[in-house]
């Protein structure tokens, strides 16, 4: 028995090729066109198969990669995924500013953001907002304007020498990045990437803090696909390694020095697949940089190992997907993202807060905000496995053609002159504007939706005095008037809620309702359609189980003081009640068929002029109605 060879797991059975998993979903399309039907292509510009085999991830040069090894495709840690629980806080008041830290502290927050205007930076005021705190516990981040951040540095690094700190255990970053002012405001801030050079030497000190960081979670907040930040951030970074080796940094130093705050979409295996894909592609283009020194016969110091090329990145849930009507859907969408990020081995996440969009965030939305990353941790145990995606054939395949992409476009930008004279030329800005427009076309189609607002809204729900918050930027690095376009950060359900808000305000709610007759299963499907459809502009939708005649519909709209009523048929049924209905209603209300049947043009003929369907731009359609309703 000891010398009996195992038997392999299912070895009687003959594993079945490509092309006959390929034949047997032709068999079950039933003569539908398998790349219609079954190939998904996607926003990035590649195409995604129905499934995947061993072969085609063989060839891939960083599958049998290891965590923590160059390129570190499979992520900076071997022994565990832990990352920092970030939060973000405004420091304009100081001492509120501490006793909010110090509370969240104390709730699972490892990480701090203090977002400190111009006029706060002071000695007094950091020793204020560090009160209490110890440096070598948690991560600290510091944000203020990019004119600032040298004085910032110094009064920190003063203020942790008195209270006796380990420099050498403090982890943080101050987040210098002229270039996102350039994009996110239009103004030429490209003067200031020098003061770089004078941050990083400041900052000798805290060997773990970070300095020299790229936002580029602006993009995403501003429509970008995956392949775009990814390539653009590429770019960005590349432009800063460039500036400042040229100013006699050395590459390793500005490298270590770097830091990525990304967005996080939801589109969920791409997300995991983009970050992976990042930290990959930055590593070959700071080992270039590396390789660059070595045959130049620099200096022994001047060569350090790979560890130079680890990528380090924040990622933070967007508000490009929020919405103001069914906001606790908000929690669902940055759930996922955080997800994404955590299971892509990720340094630290922040998780937008679900009202972000419409209000200063409260304490609740706060507490919600830290317990989704708390509950990937202590509940779903994320933390505790490194690349848990490593080796599926979906991801692997995806992180391999959305580098190809985003290689692309790194190459584009660097080859047209690079990020930054193409930021100060409008060019990003008009790539990133021009996705955001093509997106909000989709979502007015319903070709992208956004779950209960142009898809399942909430028939019931008022606004309650929710309305859009405005960005308020209060940094004075540049009082100038904006040269250049700047990306726009118009979230996707921002026109679907204007039209909305603007129904609410109106003096009458619109009621419409749904004449059902005829075939069963089509009119209740229509119904529904119908009643999703015109809910999106906040009109009140009245079902019904169904008439024996128009007539009988009829009388039933005009007792439920109907604005607008929808005949819900069948298509050939239409031929029959769609001009009775038509008739039998006489102008006492807005006249519309659900669908469109064969005979549409004879319906026309009749006057009849309102048709939804699938194929309908809803948006349009409804600020159509809208106006003829007098709203």
């Amino acid at each position: 028995m000891a010398d009996k060879k195992k038997e392999k797991l299912f070895s009687e059975f003959q594993a079945p090729t490509r092309q006959e998993w390929i034949d047997k979903i032709i068999v079950d399309l039933k003569g539908a066109d398998f790349n219609k039907k079954m190939v998904w292509r996607t926003n990035e510009g590649f195409d995604v198969q129905p499934f995947y085999r061993r072969e085609d991830i063989e060839n891939q040069p960083c599958v049998n990669s290891l965590p923590d090894e160059f390129p570190y495709l499979r992520g900076n840690k071997r022994d565990n995924n832990l990352w920092y629980v970030r939060q973000n806080i405004d420091a304009s008041d100081p001492k509120e500013a501490n006793a909010k830290a110090l509370d969240v502290l104390y709730k699972g927050v490892d990480s701090l953001g203090f977002r400190i205007p111009a006029d706060k930076v002071s000695k007094e005021n950091i020793s204020v907002l560090l009160n209490e705190i110890c440096p070598e516990a948690i991560e600290l981040n510091f944000d203020t304007c990019q004119s600032k951040c040298v004085e910032l540095a110094k009064i920190l690094i003063e203020y942790l020498k008195e209270k006796g700190a380990n420099l050498n255990a403090c982890i943080g970053s101050i987040n210098f990045d002229p270039i996102q002012k350039i994009l996110k405001s239009g103004k030429d801030t490209s003067k200031l990437i020098s003061v770089g050079k004078d941050l990083i030497e400041v900052l000798k000190e805290l060997p773990h803090f970070s300095c020299i960081n790229i936002n580029s979670s602006i993009l995403v907040n501003g429509g970008a696909f995956c392949y775009q930040e990814l390539g653009y951030a590429l770019a960005w970074g590349n432009e800063y390694l460039n500036k400042l080796v040229e100013a006699g940094v050395p590459v390793y130093v500005v490298a270590n020095k770097m830091k990525f705050n990304m967005g996080v979409g939801g589109n969920y295996f791409m997300e995991i697949a983009k970050f992976r894909a990042a930290r990959m592609l930055w590593a070959q283009i700071v080992n270039q940089y590396l390789q660059e020194c070595k045959d130049l016969d620099k200096k022994p110091e001047d060569i350090v190992c790979q560890c130079a090329c680890k990528m380090r990145v924040c990622a933070t849930t967007t508000q490009y997907n929020q919405t103001i009507f069914d906001s606790y859907v908000n929690l669902l969408r940055s759930q996922t993202e955080a997800m994404s990020a955590a299971l892509s081995n990720v340094d630290s996440i922040v998780v937008t807060p679900f009202d972000k969009c419409y209000q200063t965030p409260n304490d609740f939305s706060e507490r919600l905000a830290r317990n989704q990353q708390l509950l990937l941790k202590e509940e779903a145990h994320f933390d505790k496995i490194v690349d848990v995606a490593g080796g599926s054939y979906y991801i692997e395949t995806l992180t391999e053609s959305l580098a190809q992409q985003a290689w692309k476009l790194f190459l584009e930008t660097e080859e047209n002159g690079g990020l930054l004279k193409l930021a100060l030329e409008g060019k990003i800005q008009e790539v990133i504007n021009n996705t955001n427009e093509t997106r909000h076309a989709n979502a007015a189609k319903r070709k992208e939706f956004i779950l209960g607002t142009n898809q399942f809204p909430n028939f019931n729900e008022v606004s309650e005095g929710k309305r859009p918050t405005a960005c308020k930027c209060t940094c004075k690095c540049n009082d100038e008037d904006s040269t250049v376009t700047a990306i726009s950060s118009e979230r996707l359900a921002s026109e679907f809620e204007t039209l909305r808000l603007q129904t609410e305000a109106a003096k009458k709610q619109p009621v419409a309702f749904m004449l059902t007759i005829g075939n069963l299963a089509m009119r209740q499907a229509r119904a529904q359609f119908s009643c999703n459809f015109l809910a999106a502009a906040g009109y009140k939708v009245i079902d019904n189980l169904g008439f024996p005649s128009v007539e009988e519909g009829i009388e039933a709209a005009m007792k439920a003081k109907a604005d607008i009523v929808v005949l819900c048929s069948s298509d050939d049924e239409y031929a029959e009640y769609g001009i009775p209905a038509f008739k039998a209603l006489n102008g006492r209300a807005m006249y519309i068929i659900a669908g469109a049947p064969a005979c549409m043009e004879d319906l026309k003929a009749a006057g009849i002029k309102n048709f939804i369907h699938v194929r309908s731009n809803q948006l349009e359609t409804l600020k159509e109605y809208n106006a003829e309703l007098g709203i």
